[in-house]
């Protein structure tokens, strides 16, 4: 195994873990308020500071980048998303909640940028494709385990947070052995990071685009089903199917990716979702219909994320 593969191995791992740490985190969050009496709007507001820290954290990246190199600025995200979530426990009471979801959000986003951009760093254009998906599906499996997980601990408010801290410590000593090489220093001014929306406007806007549908389909796909008369067992049946779409259709997307001009295949996902969840009405009234829509349109989805990673790979 060369240098660059053993890399891409360690950093996909990486990121692999820690996706479980937020597929475990995310639902724990909102069923610990629920438990303590908080209304759906006081929960939708914390979610929405993963969101807010996201968007604070983004402008001081290029910075970051230059100043502490991607393997320090990894591990620094991965030991304060740890550290975080043990202090979510601790809280003397849940409005502290707040910015420390948004703590976590910025951690975890920080995190993502640097393993995406180090994999773009080592790829080259006719593998980008097939890289940035094994990543996704990697990332998509880690993050499909964590409610898993969740359910078989149980939700014990300290135990729950401390496996999630602890498996986050994790994804780091595997970066510390692992020993992935760093990419060459760059020196080019990088800028404010919007400045991307100029350059390539297609790859913002899907990537807006994908942010968008992946909320609307995680969070209120079961609960449409069970307004259309769909027994909720079936209706979270359905979310797994989607998911299991999302993970196992990546590899194709990013080969594709790779044999035909990546803007093109983005346009035809975009119009393969839209299309598709045009047809939701129609496809949820027949269970036969309604499980293979949901599995093309869920790797579809997460198919315009893939191509976009691999778009900005490409500057």
């Amino acid at each position: 195994m060369n240098q660059n593969t053993r890399t891409a191995v360690v950093i996909t791992v990486t990121a692999t873990i820690f996706g479980l740490t937020y597929g475990l985190s995310a639902p724990l969050i909102a069923l610990e308020l629920a438990e303590a009496g908080f209304s759906e709007s006081f929960i939708g507001a914390n979610g929405a500071m993963y969101a807010v820290g996201v968007l604070l954290a983004a402008p001081f990246m290029p910075r970051l980048f230059g100043r502490f190199g991607f393997g320090r600025l990894a591990r620094s995200a991965l030991l304060g998303a740890g550290s975080i979530l043990l202090l979510f426990p601790a809280a003397p009471f849940l409005w502290i909640w707040f910015p420390l979801r948004a703590a976590l959000g910025a951690v975890s986003e920080t995190l993502f940028v640097v393993s995406e951009t180090w994999l773009n760093h080592l790829a080259s254009e006719a593998s980008r494709g097939r890289l940035i998906a094994i990543y996704t599906t990697a990332l998509s499996c880690g993050t499909a385990l964590g409610p898993t997980i969740l359910a078989l601990v149980g939700r014990h408010e300290l135990w729950a947070f401390v496996i999630g801290a602890m498996v986050t410590f994790t994804a780091c000593i595997v970066l510390v052995v692992g020993k992935p090489k760093e990419p060459k220093s760059n020196h080019e001014d990088i800028g404010n990071p919007f400045r991307f929306l100029r350059l390539v406007p297609v790859a913002v806007a899907s990537a807006a685009l994908n942010a968008a549908l992946e909320s609307a389909g995680l969070s209120l796909l079961p609960i449409y089903a069970v307004n259309l008369g769909w027994p909720e067992q079936s209706a979270t049946i359905l979310l797994t199917v989607l998911l299991v779409g999302s993970i196992t259709m990546q590899l194709p997307i990013g080969w594709l990716g790779d044999r035909m001009p990546r803007s093109k295949l983005l346009v035809l996902l975009a119009l393969i979702a839209t299309v598709g969840a045009a047809f939701w009405p129609m496809a949820l009234a027949h269970a036969w219909l309604a499980f293979p829509l949901l599995f093309v349109w869920g790797g579809v989805f997460v198919g315009i994320y893939t191509t976009t990673v691999a778009m900005l790979g490409d500057l």
